[in-house]
């Protein structure tokens, strides 16, 4: 009988726990990432403004900012979902993927789709956050379905 109990309250606390909200850590300081789009591996910005943890679904995050190549300016809004978690005791990964959806506004707007890795590391003294790393490597597909790019994006 103890260890059906045992079993009810583990299940009950996985069932119930919540995932901290990190979504200022998307926001990467107000500073943008910075990256590479293409074969010719042109320079690309991408800068999130908001960015707030999904009420439904703590894995989630919604996010939006505006992207730069080149003289190309799009507005975009999208996703970040957790995929999987790893935690050392100095270091933490959080893995992921990501849908960032441009504005149409022609050829040179499309959708952002991939993967995302996060990786810091936590001080216990101070109790904060220390190097965070942030990378998403993907694709950018034009709407019109004539341009496909592979993606790289870092924090600074």
């Amino acid at each position: 009988m103890r260890k059906i109990l045992f079993f009810i309250i583990l299940v009950s606390n996985f069932a119930f726990a919540q995932m901290p909200n990190i979504s200022s850590v998307w926001l990467n300081n107000s500073k943008p990432y910075v990256g590479t789009i293409g074969n010719d591996k042109e320079t690309i910005k991408l800068k999130i403004n908001i960015s707030e943890q999904d009420k439904k679904n703590d894995q989630e995050y919604f996010v939006s900012g505006y992207t730069v190549v080149e003289n190309n300016y799009s507005k975009f809004e999208g996703k970040l979902k957790i995929t999987k978690y790893k935690d050392a005791k100095k270091k933490g990964v959080v893995y992921g993927d990501y849908e960032l959806v441009e504005e149409n506004k022609g050829k040179h707007s499309g959708v952002f789709t991939g993967k995302f890795i996060y990786t810091f590391k936590w001080n216990k003294t101070s109790e904060k956050i220390q190097s965070q790393y942030i990378e998403l490597v993907g694709d950018w597909k034009s709407y019109d379905k004539t341009l496909d790019f592979k993606t790289l994006l870092k924090n600074q």
